[in-house]
């Protein structure tokens, strides 16, 4: 899986944006939302698209228009790949563990342009800062000014990498090659982002740190065979570089080593792209190239139907403000939306969201493989102090996570998470 967030066109070949609109493009993503922690149903979870091999390419890029005279000036854009490579049967060496635990880090990746800042908890991005139209730095993702809470459990997800699954996974309960694995019910009656200790909250090994040209954070964690009532060892390494002027990228690989299991990672970062401590994102317009959603029954599992979106809250197909016609979905946007194979492609990834703030001109535009994304608007945020002493509440960030259907796991119509030792 790759992400990529960058501010400036879409590499080189980014045709030039209309003058005072900066551009951001973002891939798949995961939350900790406070909708994944409520006990209370909710809608939608979002959509890897897992055949094996798996291989999820996350990448999000961001474009900022810094006047109405400069047509290319810093914009935001996230791209995630949607090209699914053919099924590879290749030899998985044994892990090699850290000779001892690491410790909770926090690194930096600044290209000049923009800064971002990764911990190795939860491998979370937990600030991110991105000129607007003027070449104001703001930070765009909500987060803590401590590694206490991404530690300790408290954090809703905030900038973390989820898994082994990504979503709910109905009643926590699976059944694979004739065996029935039994899961921790963190979400009641359900399994939500890997159980009660996902890979949002262990710490992974830093590999490599490179502060050259492309800056660069590769880290890895070994997942083990019963670890939350998963079957198997997996391996998994994330990567987050700046490979151009205004992007981020995030390439993510996982490689079961003895036995099948399913795995579907996501990103869960939380946007706002006025400034994390700006309010809520209900002011934001979005565009989703999805013409369907999954939907889902009152514990937020989805029923296995496909529904059209054209006529109802959920059509985003064309830019629209978010807070239209929020009021219209009960308890606001937390879906998954399967997206449509006709998108715009770039570098191999397929267009999947554009988000905008009407504020700051700073734009969001996420790219990916993955069959589907969940779209989250902090319905359960309430109350929760974040960075510099802000408050974030209800709406006050936005999610679009790229990544395999929810429960895909015991719906054989949904794209298949299960991946097999030899595959990654």
């Amino acid at each position: 899986m790759e992400q990529l967030l960058g501010a400036q066109q879409h590499h080189s070949s980014l045709s030039p944006r209309t003058p005072t609109r900066p551009h951001l493009q973002h891939a798949a993503s995961n939350r900790f939302r406070d909708h994944h922690h409520p006990q209370q149903p909710h809608a939608g979870l979002k959509i890897l698209r897992v055949t094996p091999p798996f291989f999820l390419l996350l990448l999000a890029a961001v474009y900022l228009l810094a006047s109405a005279t400069i047509l290319s000036a810093p914009a935001p854009s996230l791209r995630a790949s949607t090209k699914k490579p053919d099924r590879l049967v290749v030899p998985v060496p044994a892990p090699v563990p850290p000779s001892r635990p690491p410790s909770p880090e926090l690194l930096e990746l600044d290209n000049g342009r923009i800064r971002a800042r990764i911990s190795n908890v939860g491998a979370a991005v937990t600030s991110l800062l991105v000129p607007d139209k003027n070449g104001v730095l703001a930070d765009v993702v909500l987060g803590f000014d401590s590694l206490d809470p991404y530690l300790n459990g408290t954090s809703p997800y905030f900038g973390c990498i989820v898994g082994r699954v990504a979503n709910r996974i109905k009643d926590g309960k699976f059944t694979l090659n004739g065996v029935q694995y039994s899961l921790g019910i963190n979400n009641p009656p359900n399994t939500l982002h890997g159980g009660f200790k996902g890979f949002d909250k262990v710490i992974w090994e830093v590999t490599e740190y490179n502060k050259g040209k492309t800056p660069s954070i590769t880290l890895k964690y070994y997942s083990k065979d019963g670890e939350e009532g998963f079957p198997g060892d997996v391996s998994v390494t994330a990567r987050y570089s700046l490979p151009s002027s205004m992007e981020l990228k995030l390439e993510m690989e996982a490689a079961p080593l003895n036995k099948a299991t399913p795995i579907s990672l996501a990103q869960h970062t939380y946007w706002n792209l006025a400034g994390h401590d700006s309010g809520d994102v209900l002011a934001h317009s979005i565009q989703i190239r999805g013409s369907q959603i999954t939907p889902v029954d009152q514990i937020s599992i989805p029923t296995g139907e496909f529904m059209q979106v054209s006529g109802t809250p959920f059509d985003f197909l064309t830019e629209g403000e978010i807070g239209d016609r929020i009021g219209q979905v009960p308890g606001g946007y937390d879906h998954n939306y399967v997206l449509d194979d006709s998108r715009e492609v770039k570098s191999g990834l397929r267009h999947v969201a554009k988000v905008t703030d009407p504020s700051s001109f700073r734009v969001l535009n996420i790219w990916g493989d993955a069959p589907g994304v969940q779209f989250y608007t902090g319905n359960f945020l309430a109350g929760i102090v974040g960075k510099g002493g802000a408050v974030y509440g209800k709406h006050a960030g936005l999610c679009l996570e790229t990544q395999g259907f929810p429960n895909a796991v015991n719906q054989p119509n949904f794209p298949s998470v299960i991946v097999h030792p030899g595959e990654k």
